[in-house]
């Protein structure tokens, strides 16, 4: 510990710890904007500094280390006019429409501001010209950009997406793609990691509560809802909750009383996800060990970031990725066929919304490939931030409601669908019933749970030798099986590295776009909790450990499925409403 005076008070700090980390530590807010503890210390907006006994100017406390003996004070007179010009300046190259914003109330320049005692600004003069930039997922407003650059480090040190960057000097910079292209027309994953860390309201998700609203009040319109499973343990944070608080029938209850037909579960697609994927797994060793060709490891398509990155980074590798299409675009493509028809309902008369805790999923339903006989699969996917924000647009009180089910068909689930919105979750998920269905016994963990790819790390891996396996899995017996999980493009590419080199050691990759999982996902409510992705991790994991069918072959609903529609797993109907297929693209946008 390193011992030294903050404001005149002793205190106490980690080695190596930042000023501003000390202060914290020692409960004293030093006001900040653009640091992000263990991620993000650059110094560039200048609001940290303090003075420092001994040096002649003040210093960055976020980027200045502690030392033994310091002495340093962090809110003497001058200090705070300097703080207040530095806060003036950016807000005079600022757009102000603070009342149309989205972030209004929610931004931290204008918490700053009022921390700070700031109103308006005395530099009028000469604003940057800036424009507003708008792909399907993602939308870029400049004009309240403060340069603070945490979407760079977002994106290229944490994602190593390398997207976003400063462009231009001096009065002229923007953070923008590369020559300040549209960020549609560049290799832009759509994670939205940069919309979360954004600190206004410069990077977020294109709007489609509008839309939405439309469908909900058209009468010729049957509307579907769907949540993934992240959603359940995030969206109660909009609502003054604790990360992590499982809020399942409150939020089916939210989407009755908004007004939608049907409240569907991504989940039960889930399930149907481990069914699909987990056959076509064991078609693809069999072939590998029989002498039949088969091309592993296969690698989970559930994420779109993910998916769209690889088709850009590792266009050659396309054929290790398993075929089935996310579940939100399988529960969509059932409530278009299967589900219309038994209400007698016309497919585009429906009117399918996903709400995801993702950005790129807004990208993904955008895409011919997830398309039925013209129909888009989904519609509209809405972030879990925009249904929060429809939930207090129509007045309801999210916390005073009694908890509500899912409807069926559609919506039951076991507690191997809830863990697919974290990292390692559809690895397990899909152990459980392959380990199962080979060998005629449980998964051999505690708990159901798979020990080693459990955690936050960002590569885990795992084996299991199978041994007496059930009739017709023989070609199993003594494989030795080798899977891996990762989650952000960073760990992604790690492991395509050992694919594309022909090194990689394992039968099955799962990957997922964002780092944590979808627990963290680019349209998740912003947090400054530093446990948030564990809190939520926790609150999945208790969602499935409190079910009593844990295991998605276990679902009565998933079996009736296949017997009265679609036929067997990975057959023809299956294959023509619930798989798809990806395509290379180049350095930018463009199909090859």
């Amino acid at each position: 510990m390193i011992n030294l005076t903050i404001n005149g008070q002793a205190c106490q700090a980690d080695e190596g710890v930042n000023i501003l980390e000390a202060a914290r530590q020692n409960h004293i807010t030093i006001p900040s904007l653009c640091y992000l503890r263990g991620i993000h210390a650059v110094g560039a907006c200048r609001i940290c500094m303090v003075e420092v006994e001994g040096s002649r100017v003040p210093m960055a406390a976020c980027l200045t280390p502690v030392r033994e003996g310091m002495a340093v004070l962090t809110n003497t007179q001058k200090l705070r006019e300097y703080r207040k010009v530095l806060f003036e300046l950016m807000l005079s190259d600022h757009s102000m429409d603070c009342l149309s914003c989205k972030r209004n109330q929610n931004c931290e320049f204008q918490a700053l501001g009022r921390q700070l005692g700031v109103e308006t600004s005395r530099f009028p003069g000469k604003r940057s010209e800036y424009h507003v930039d708008s792909s399907v997922a993602i939308t870029r407003d400049m004009s309240k950009c403060i340069l603070c650059r945490r979407c760079v480090t977002a994106c290229g040190n944490i994602q190593q997406a390398c997207v976003l960057g400063a462009q231009n000097r001096g009065f002229d910079t923007e953070i923008s793609p590369a020559m300040e292209l549209p960020i549609g027309e560049v290799n832009c994953a759509y994670c939205g990691q940069c919309t979360v860390v954004c600190p206004v309201g410069a990077l977020k998700e294109t709007d489609a509560t509008a839309e939405v609203w439309k469908a909900i009040d058209a009468p010729s319109k049957r509307t579907v809802v769907q949540v993934a499973p992240a959603v359940r343990v995030a969206i109660g944070e909009a609502f003054g909750l604790e990360p992590g608080a499982r809020v399942t029938g409150k939020l089916a209850a939210a989407l009755r009383r908004l007004g939608f037909d049907d409240i569907f579960d991504t989940n039960f697609t889930a399930d149907l996800t481990i069914i699909e994927e987990g056959t076509e797994l064991l078609g693809r060793v069999k072939a590998a060990l029989t002498g039949g060709e088969a091309t592993l490891p296969m690698i989970t398509s559930c994420s779109p970031g993910w998916i769209k990155f690889v088709e850009h980074a590792y266009p050659e590798q396309l054929d290790h990725l398993s075929t089935c299409k996310s579940p939100h675009t399988m529960l969509g493509a059932l409530a278009k066929s299967f589900y219309a028809d038994s209400i007698r309902v016309k497919p585009e008369d429906m009117y399918v919304v996903s709400v995801m805790p993702c950005t790129a999923k807004k990208f993904e339903i955008s895409r011919n490939e997830m398309q039925n006989d013209g129909n888009m699969n989904v519609d509209a996917v809405l972030t879990t931030r925009e249904l929060a924000e429809m939930i207090k647009t129509a007045g309801i009180d999210f916390n005073a409601l009694p908890d509500e089910d899912f409807d069926n068909p559609l919506g039951l689930s076991t507690g191997a669908a809830d863990i697919f919105g974290l990292t390692g979750g559809v690895m397990e998920a899909a152990l459980r019933t392959v380990y199962e269905l080979v060998t005629g016994r449980e998964l051999p963990f505690e708990n159901l749970h798979v020990t080693p790819i459990v955690g936050l790390d960002q590569v885990k891996e795992a084996a299991l030798t199978i041994t007496d396996p059930l009739p017709g899995y023989a070609f199993l017996n003594g494989v030795e099986v080798k899977v891996a999980v990762t989650s952000g493009l960073a760990g992604a590419r790690k492991l395509m590295e050992q694919v594309a080199k022909g090194e990689s050691p394992y039968h099955f990759i799962e990957v997922m776009g964002c780092p944590g999982g979808c627990i963290t996902g680019g349209g998740q409510p912003r947090s400054q909790d530093p446990d948030v992705r564990v809190k939520r991790q926790r609150g999945l994991y208790t969602e499935d450990e409190q079910k009593t069918l844990r295991k998605s072959h276990e679902n009565p609903f998933i079996t009736k499925l296949y017997e009265d529609f679609l036929g067997q797993a990975n057959g023809h109907k299956s294959h023509e409403l619930l798989h798809t297929h990806y395509v290379p693209r180049g350095e930018f946008n463009e199909l090859r």
